[in-house]
């Protein structure tokens, strides 16, 4: 009787096992609008559409570049935001090259950029250098508390490009140096920096790090020491912090075992309306 329970458990064990893996394969697109002023209609002022993807942990991710290209090939974008935790080893980064071809054959107008989280400064010196080359080779503008702007529809947008948080490399100051007026879109690893901003503004932030707990069941209490948002239950999705809205992604790789419970590998689209504030009124969402 104990070898049955035994070889009963062991099958229920790699079952949900199986489970979970098979979770990494499905992905979810989020479409998130970020509406203007009260009153105010999405064609009254500039918009600008960003395809956001985070934490790609290609050490374990399960989506290929060609699926990648399939889901995103008939979407209209404007700008491609990447908010770090590409790789944590020195033999993946020329995995990272593919992905970065297929996210140059969607065409973004206004073109691609990214920051670094804590996974990639596991890289040593050279090897970082390596992994900041090959991005920036490809197309891929890296900000590590450098901020840029460009011109939407007559709108200046900030790109303010703030580094990794938890590995205290973030410098607001040096992030918002030279910023003018304008639409403020922040990339940034983690989001608990939002915590420290209340000097700096921002009309949108966009983030990952906490990839919706990966393995979220009940609820993700491994991740209580990555933060205070973890603490106030923001691990995922749309958040406000002083009445400005910020976005943590779940990712689209993962970290330790490739598993998901309770979290699905994510793609998000974000329609902005590049008015001079953001209204939580005129904020929606839908996952399709």
């Amino acid at each position: 009787m104990t070898y049955l329970i035994i070889a009963l458990t062991a099958i229920i064990l790699v079952r949900l096992f199986y489970k979970a893996y098979k979770n990494t394969h499905d992905v979810v697109i989020n479409r998130i609008n970020i509406g203007g002023q009260d009153g105010e209609s999405m064609t009254d002022t500039p918009s600008m559409r960003v395809l956001h993807l985070s934490d790609m942990h290609l050490e374990n991710i399960s989506i290929s570049p060609g699926r990648l290209y399939d889901l995103l090939k008939n979407e209209q974008i404007d700008l491609i935001a990447l908010t770090g935790d590409f790789l944590d080893r020195k033999r993946t980064i020329t995995k990272l090259i593919p992905y970065l071809e297929t996210l140059n054959r969607l065409n973004a107008k206004y073109g691609m950029y990214a920051v670094f989280g804590n996974h990639d400064y596991v890289l040593r010196r050279k090897n970082f250098a390596r992994l900041r080359k090959v991005l920036n080779d490809h197309g891929c503008k890296t900000l590590q508390n450098e901020n840029e702007t460009i011109r939407v529809g007559g709108v200046s947008v900030n790109l303010i490009g703030i580094d990794d948080h938890s590995t205290k490399r973030s410098d607001l100051a040096a992030s918002y140096t030279g910023v003018r007026d304008g639409y403020n879109l922040v990339l940034t690893h983690d989001p608990n920096v939002v915590l420290d901003m209340g000097r700096y503004s921002f009309d949108y932030l966009l983030s990952g790090h906490f990839h919706g707990g990966q393995i979220c069941w009940p609820k993700p209490y491994h991740l209580i020491k990555m933060g205070k948002l973890v603490r106030l239950n923001m691990v995922k999705g749309l958040h406000y912090h002083n009445g400005k809205p910020f976005y943590i992604s779940e990712g689209l790789g993962q970290t330790g075992v490739n598993i998901r419970v309770g979290s699905r590998p994510e793609i998000t689209l974000h329609e902005l309306s590049l008015s001079s504030r953001s209204d939580e009124n005129n904020v929606s969402d839908v996952a399709v």
